[in-house]
């Protein structure tokens, strides 16, 4: 603590880019050191020592020549960090000891060369900061509790505070040199008289991150939290925390987003301690985890809670062992027992506390989901147990995964809120025509671009922008944004041009051409690629690619023939046609002619099936999932007489004239047959040939 040091050290440092109040924000190394010793016993001051820094990049902003005068031929000769820091500590120690001094504290005149430089940069390099880097005494801060009538600590600068107290701004003419002998005239000012001030505002910086649980119920102020996009995906809480290396993170405060499917989607929401370092946090924009660029935004307290908060008393009893690693257990035998889990671990991978280190996740109604969480005392025991990822646990293959206190929090709340039974959506009717105005007809005239990659905000008039003087050989109501899972934006769009030269033109002319700081692949394709690549196929320079389709595990094996790729269902379904090129569409009378046939979709059989399938084995990561089409019930009445009576109705015809309903079931052995899910079903009336098993534990009664 300062309030119990002997000495300070101020300590000043510049960055190969930005500086001042800007400092650490373009993510640039540090080229210089400067310090002085200030004996707080005899106000008196040491030796000033300036060391130059040799970063790994050699290259200085303009800016940083302006304002700092130096050039590549002042660092190149230069040590590197480590060998700097090194000699800091050698030097600083000495000095205190001869000075008959034992301890002392950094005074700087902003946190940032702190939090925002030194921290991240001996992050990213895997250097070990002395000791002395994570505790610190914020010049400004100290000076508005000596004169608080001065103004707010964060609007204070070293000449204003010099002006208050009626001293000169040092004359020195070098960068750092400057500001360390005014920062000592200032301090020396308000440690005598009238003065006569205490540094006791110590600020720390934390040395790990604490993971830990959250209640739902918990106050979290949404100026202390931010959204962090475009993790990889293995990302850890830890990695995440390593990310804001510096900056205080609240306990078990990093937050992994999933998707629907479970998985992490690249997302995490971040609280720290307060907005101060929420606000550090901010600045951190679009710098890099590896080779990846995150993006670093606002979010409020709830979106927090609903990710990370909790209210299972099992869940906060199963976090509440401090300092432990969680593994995640995915694909587990519903029969598997805890015995059977640690023996798959084995003796090198001891779970804490035996079987109470074991959290199996379940249904409400008590069913096994086949995941589960393992609790491990230390880094090698979570090393050991990694191994094991895709062995064999019965005849199942299980995946093993590092995971956080919020992942147990939101898969518990995920599974505990399924229902018990599982109904289909009470949609109304909706007719998907056959043709509309302005849908792609599926051809195979490559008069089509693919725009991938594009920037998740971009809208319509940024994609006219980028197309440029291309833009006149678009077609009317020719650009379809893709949309996810989820709604949102995919950074996919599809546009159809005037004719297939045109569309090469714009796919030589604007590939790799930049769109709001990203670059954007463009490639020509047609209408039957534009259905394939929604479908989960590739499409790049290379060629084009069909989705991966394991057509002999699905039942029955036609299964792409039962859900079709016409252009009616994939426009509905992923294309997003703003008002901007595409006029409202009119709804369409309900009477079948010859110009357009109704196409409806009756509970038929392999459509259920299809509607229900766990896509992510047959389509990795399309833009949109199948799912997002919607189930259509049989029209009743007149429309379906209509439909009933098309000359070619097929199949549908006898499923739509049949009364009834749909009972799905799910979990089945693989070798069921029809007759024990007729036993199954005794005492009930199932319709003649009502009973059909779909594969992979799914039937249709």
């Amino acid at each position: 603590m300062a309030s119990h040091s002997d000495t300070l050290v101020v300590f000043f440092g510049a960055t190969a880019g930005a500086n001042g109040g800007k400092l650490g924000s373009d993510e640039r190394e540090i080229i210089l050191l400067v310090w002085q010793i200030v004996d707080l016993h005899e106000k008196k001051v040491g030796k000033l020592h300036s060391y130059y820094v040799k970063p790994d990049s050699l290259e200085l902003t303009d800016q940083c020549k302006e304002e700092t005068g130096l050039t590549v031929e002042d660092i190149i000769k230069a040590e590197p960090l480590d060998k700097v820091l090194q000699q800091f500590q050698q030097s600083v120690s000495s000095e205190v000891k001869s000075l008959g001094r034992s301890s002392f504290t950094l005074l700087v005149n902003s946190p940032l060369v702190i939090r925002q430089v030194l921290h991240p940069e001996a992050s990213k390099k895997n250097l070990v900061l002395p000791e002395c880097f994570f505790s610190f005494v914020d010049l400004r801060k100290e000076f508005h509790k000596c004169c608080p009538n001065a103004g707010p600590a964060q609007k204070q600068t070293l000449v204003s505070m010099l002006e208050y107290v009626g001293l000169p701004a040092a004359s020195e003419q070098l960068t750092g040199v400057k500001e360390v002998r005014s920062m000592v005239q200032l301090t020396l000012c308000i440690l005598a008289e009238p003065y006569c001030h205490k540094f006791t505002c110590v600020e720390t910086v934390n040395y790990k991150f604490d993971s830990g649980a959250c209640c739902k119920t918990e106050p979290v102020d949404s100026e202390t939290v931010i959204r962090a996009r475009g993790l990889p995906w293995q990302s850890s809480d830890q990695d995440i925390a390593r990310f804001f290396k510096g900056l205080n993170i609240a306990k078990g405060g990093v937050a992994l987003c999933l998707n629907a499917q479970g998985r992490r989607n690249g997302e995490a929401l971040v609280r720290f301690i307060d907005s101060e370092h929420r606000d550090l946090a901010l600045e951190r924009h679009k710098h890099h985890m590896g080779c990846r660029y995150i993006e670093v935004y606002k979010a409020t307290g709830e979106e927090f809670l609903k990710i990370a908060g909790g209210t299972s008393n099992e869940v906060a009893q199963f976090l509440s062992k401090e300092n432990q690693v969680i593994i995640r257990m995915r694909g587990l035998p519903f029969t598997a027992t805890s015995q059977e889990v640690l023996s798959f671990l084995g003796p090198e991978s001891p779970v804490t506390d035996g079987a109470e280190g074991l959290l199996f996740v379940k249904y409400p109604d008590g069913r096994p989901t086949g995941d589960a969480f393992v609790l491990f005392s230390c880094e090698e025991y979570v090393q050991n147990a990694l191994k094991k990822h895709k062995q064999i646990l019965g005849k199942r293959y299980i995946e093993l995964f590092r995971s956080t206190a919020a992942e147990v929090q939101q898969v518990l709340n995920r599974y505990m809120s399924t229902p018990l039974i599982s109904t289909l959506p009470a949609s109304p009717i909706v007719p998907v025509l056959a043709s509309q105005p302005f849908l792609p007809a599926a051809t195979s005239t490559r008069d089509c671009v693919r725009l991938r990659g594009l920037p998740y905000t971009a809208g319509i008039e940024d994609i006219l922008e980028f197309m440029g003087e291309h833009t006149v050989d678009i077609k009317p109501h020719g650009v379809h944004m893709v949309l996810n899972q989820q709604g949102r934006p995919s950074g996919d769009a599809f546009i159809q041009m005037k004719s297939a030269d045109r569309a090469f033109m714009v796919a030589q002319k604007c590939h790799k051409k930049t769109m709001k700081d990203r670059y954007v692949e463009v490639f020509q394709c047609s209408t039957e690629e534009m259905s394939i690549v929604l479908m989960g196929g590739t499409l790049n320079r290379s060629g084009l690619s069909p989705p991966p389709c394991k057509l002999p595990c699905l039942s029955p094996p036609t299964a792409y023939a039962a859900f079709p790729t016409s252009p009616a269902i994939l426009s509905e379904a992923a294309f997003y046609q703003p008002p901007l090129l595409a006029a409202p569409r009119h709804p369409q009378t309900t009477v079948a002619s010859p110009a357009h046939t109704l196409a409806y979709y009756p509970p038929q059989p392999h459509l259920y099936m299809n509607m229900n399938m766990n896509y992510t084995a047959y389509y990795p990561s399309p833009p949109v999932s199948p799912s997002t089409v919607g189930y259509f019930a049989a029209p009743p009445g007149a429309v379906a007489a209509a439909v009933a009576a098309s000359p070619h109705p097929g199949a549908a015809s006898t499923v739509l004239s049949q009364p009834g309903a749909l009972v799905r079931m799910q979990g089945l052995p693989y070798n069921t047959g029809v007759k024990d899910i007729l036993s199954f079903f005794q005492g009930y009336q199932v319709s003649t040939g009502g009973s059909e098993p779909l594969g992979r534990g799914w039937t249709k009664a």
